[in-house]
């Protein structure tokens, strides 16, 4: 019985989701802005511990370089970029289209080059992101662009969500890959030269490996690099960095690894995983405001050596 009432709730969220969106996309990309704004004023004061979160990062990642007035405007201005991020991406199916995608999204001529020839390579390639500027548009201007992608997910726990998210971000011919229970077909994709795309900034838990970011150790998925060089795989670190409105984006692509420079060093592993991550660092810089700083990026710390007990004697395993 407890099953079946949380599905009618499932589906309630769901239907409530539906009609913001139907809202949303009936008016103009000005008016849904000022709503955002707006929206953003309203979760700010609500939503106490994740505003807490933000600026509790944020102290973390910049010590010294804001007081407390110019921290709380920051994340004000963090909440106002994702509640419009959120009507953006309500817009996206009906404003970009093959004849229209100049309007809202912009390719370095010189760094675009270097992502285009990547993926016309033959090779397989990772797309490596984070929650920086908007990395919705990213895997859905691949489709657009005629590139068969794969991109990594997290199921939502909501079906009903999940499934509908699920249909837009394949809309353009992207397929949702699911974190747990699809390694077999991720690696499948690699083998065959697919490109995959997929999120680098969570915390990994205390089985992650920690490395540097914004000068503190951050959990991070070994994942990324292992498949790196298992199947020999180009790294692009990729953005979509908030440019202008309305809603226009540009592709940064912050660095291009390639899994052979490393082969042979014991630490190849930690290499990438640093590397990777300080370039999603470097692009976090260039616009605080654009990440989401709301969640706990340094939720876990490494653990602590374990001191030897004095006198003790301890045998080799054989």
């Amino acid at each position: 019985m407890a099953k079946n009432h949380f599905a009618w709730l499932d589906f309630l969220v769901y239907l409530v989701a539906r009609l913001l969106v139907c809202t949303v996309q009936a008016l103009s990309l000005n008016t849904a802005r000022t709503f955002a704004t707006g929206l953003a004023r309203l979760v700010y004061h609500c939503d106490r511990r994740h505003r807490l979160v933000a600026m509790e990062n944020l102290r973390l990642a910049f010590p010294g370089r804001y007081n407390e007035s110019e921290l709380d405007l920051l994340v004000r201005s963090v909440y106002r970029h994702f509640c419009t991020l959120l009507i953006e991406i309500m817009h996206l199916p009906r404003k970009m289209h093959p004849t229209t995608w100049r309007q809202y999204f912009e390719l370095d001529r010189d760094r675009g080059r270097v992502l285009v020839d990547c993926l016309l390579s033959g090779r397989p390639v990772m797309l490596v992101t984070g929650h920086f500027g908007n990395w919705e548009m990213g895997g859905f201007a691949l489709g657009l662009f005629g590139f068969k992608g794969y991109a990594i997910a997290r199921p939502l726990d909501n079906r009903y969500l999940d499934q509908y998210m699920r249909r837009f971000r394949e809309s353009t011919g992207q397929k949702v890959l699911a974190k747990q229970g699809d390694f077999e077909q991720i690696q499948n994709v690699l083998s065959q030269g697919g490109v995959l795309a997929t999120l680098a900034d969570q915390d990994a838990g205390r089985r992650g490996l920690f490395v540097d970011f914004f000068g503190r150790p951050a959990s991070t998925h070994k994942a990324v690099a292992l498949l790196a060089l298992e199947h020999r795989v180009p790294l692009v670190v990729f953005g979509a960095a908030k440019r202008g409105e309305p809603m226009r984006y540009q592709a940064v692509i912050a660095d291009v690894i390639v899994p052979e420079n490393y082969s042979g060093q014991p630490d190849a592993l930690r290499c990438i995983t640093q590397r990777f991550t300080s370039a999603l660092e470097a692009m976090i810089r260039s616009a605080p405001e654009q990440y989401f700083w709301l969640h706990r990026r340094w939720k876990h710390e490494p653990a602590k050596p374990h001191r030897k007990a004095a006198g003790a004697v301890f045998w080799p395993i054989m």
